[in-house]
């Protein structure tokens, strides 16, 4: 129980610093508002996002609130659908890359050696290349698909959580606790699940938050260049691709989905910031 209570009382301090950062509680807010949308909003929209009509190219406004595309389809319609698309790559990424990461990292920062030296070369490697480009050329080689779409992200998103997490874990596996734990016997997976672990996903959550504008634009940039879900699924990217044969005269054709990728990216940029000056303690201290 008292751990339970330790824990709403971490969260509810966790939330009281962070509304005293106004940006940080604005992109945790248009975060929530993006999830809650994605989870929702399909089932609560007039119109099939497929379903094709004769009101074409119909500006915004009743009954069409985004206005319609070159088939007559709904583009609110199709951008609330394309919200959860665009909240599945983001969870499935997320999933992927931070046990990934976190393996990688802890494991070479713990032990050394050609532990340390093997997996960081790679690490390097990936590093070293444009994500983007290199996303779209496992994109490319594997298929046009939206779950090749995830694999490229994923496999071209781990290598900076790994550094850090290799960064954090150098810093503690020296500590008075960690010794003190080899001391008692205790296993080195145990030492790194139950010590090193935990100091390490505070910088790794705030890094994923600020990686997830990332996978959004990445994800549409693969899908703007026909890489990702193919149509007629209601992808913003595509949605965008779609748009640009209009964009002189229909200019919300592409605006629209192109203005929810830049709304759903700030809102993580923002709330990254937030969490990393909250979780930063030089920070909280000087803020608090």
């Amino acid at each position: 129980m008292s751990g339970r209570a330790g824990a709403r009382g971490s969260r509810r301090d966790l939330l009281r610093r962070l509304r005293r950062r106004p940006l940080g509680l604005a992109g945790l807010i248009g975060a929530g508002l993006f999830v809650l949308i994605a989870v929702v909003g399909p089932w609560l929209s007039p119109f099939d996002p497929l379903a094709l009509r004769p009101d074409t190219l119909q500006p915004p406004g009743a009954p069409y609130w985004f206005g319609t595309d070159n088939l007559g389809r709904d583009i609110f319609v199709r951008v609330v659908y394309g919200s959860r698309i665009t909240l599945m790559l983001i969870a499935l990424v997320s999933v992927i890359v931070l046990p990934v990461g976190l393996l990688v990292g802890t494991v070479s920062g713990y032990f050394g050696g050609l532990l340390d030296i093997a997996p960081m070369r790679v690490t390097d490697l990936f590093l070293a290349l444009p994500r983007l480009v290199l996303a779209l050329a496992i994109a490319s080689a594997l298929g046009p698909s939206i779950q090749n779409v995830i694999i490229a992200i994923a496999v071209t998103s781990w290598p900076p959580y790994a550094r850090l997490a290799r960064a954090e874990t150098l810093t503690t596996r020296k500590s008075d606790y960690v010794l003190a734990a080899k001391m008692q016997g205790a296993s080195h997976l145990r030492i790194i699940w139950s010590h090193i672990v935990p100091l390490c996903l505070p910088s790794i959550v705030v890094r994923l938050t600020l990686d997830m504008a990332g996978i959004v634009l990445i994800a549409a940039g693969l899908g703007f260049l026909g890489m990702g879900a193919q149509p007629p699924s209601p992808e913003w990217g595509a949605m965008v691709s779609t748009g640009r044969d209009y964009i002189l005269d229909q200019f919300w054709v592409a605006s629209m989905p192109g203005a929810a990728i830049f709304v759903v990216s700030l809102g993580f940029n923002l709330l990254g910031d937030g969490l990393r000056d909250v979780f930063d303690p030089k920070a909280t201290g000087h803020k608090a």
